[in-house]
């Protein structure tokens, strides 16, 4: 199913021969979608150590050069797992953008709508402080593709977050009370941005970006399209849809959230929550449910 207007058309002939043309040597190897897939990236089995990420739309392929960059700076700090990029192949056969082969990591999605459990809000806790003490060099600070809105403040996205709830209005089945999420955004938006100095954050640090073992526990973080240096707050965001309130107390404290920051952590989660809904409503189901589950978190905070 397209996602966009703008689609580019991709199956798994023309991944077999964007390999083949690439990388030569994995010619013989089996190539098989994946029934979950991003909305940036068509993804795709390439035998059974590796991923093919080919992004959807033109121009979706500008990230691949900072995460080459960036990511092996990042990682290593890291306690869990990340992809590590196996090589970028080419333009051809009538796809237009660069494309990657990560390697393979084996675990599954943790589900939204029950209780996460000690261990990943220790994991995911443990991420976010790991990320933040990862050193912001000259160069990180001075490189504008890690400079995102998300890693601003709440007030860069104000006129969006509107736009998006507007549009919200004319959803079908969307349970979910508009007004008081407006009033709930004015307030947290009051928290604006960070004066701190810039640290590290993954920009989207949620349920489908991250995979747990048998256990529950956190055993990789994926997709760092999103990577940059900013106000952290926005990686927090993952609270409010995989944890049940003691559990959200828990992991502010071991990030060491300070009202202010939580309070746009919130605001963060709310503001996602808002401008998936229009955009992805008939085409996403799945990940609308996950949405809306983070927003009616949010709100029952604020109602105390």
């Amino acid at each position: 199913m397209a996602l966009h207007d703008d689609e580019i058309p991709i199956d798994v002939d023309l991944v077999r021969e964007l390999v083949a043309a690439s990388f030569p040597a994995y010619t013989a190897l089996e190539v098989w979608p994946l029934d979950q897939t991003g909305s940036s990236n068509r993804l795709f089995r390439l035998g059974d150590d590796l991923l093919v990420r080919l992004p959807r739309q033109r121009g979706g392929s500008s990230t691949l050069g900072k995460e080459q960059r960036w990511v092996p700076k990042v990682a290593p700090g890291l306690a869990v797992a990340v992809p590590q990029v196996i090589g970028v192949g080419e333009p051809g056969f009538g796809y237009p953008e660069q494309w990657s082969i990560t390697q393979w990591l084996p675990g599954s999605t943790p589900r939204v709508g029950r209780s996460g459990g000690s261990a990943l809000v220790e994991g995911l806790a443990g991420v976010v402080n790991e990320m933040r003490a990862v050193e912001v060099s000259r160069e990180a600070r001075s490189d504008q593709s890690l400079r995102w809105y998300r890693g601003e403040s709440l007030t860069a996205v104000d006129e969006d977050f509107w736009s998006a709830l507007d549009a919200c209005a004319s959803l079908p089945g969307l349970d979910l009370d508009l007004t008081a999420v407006g009033k709930a955004w004015r307030s947290l938006l009051a928290h604006g941005g960070s004066d701190a100095d810039p640290q590290w954050y993954h920009g989207d640090l949620l349920a489908e970006n991250l995979l747990v073992d048998e256990s529950g526990r956190l055993s990789a973080v994926l997709d760092f399209g999103g990577l940059g240096v900013g106000d952290p707050s926005v990686d927090a965001m993952v609270a409010w849809e995989l944890f049940d309130r003691s559990e959200r107390e828990s992991f502010a404290h071991l990030v060491g959230a300070d009202e202010r920051s939580w309070r746009r952590s919130m605001g963060w989660a709310l503001f996602v929550a808002v401008v998936t809904f229009p955009y992805y409503w008939h085409t996403m189901p799945g990940r609308c449910q996950d949405r809306l589950l983070m927003a009616q978190e949010v709100l029952c905070d604020l109602a105390d």
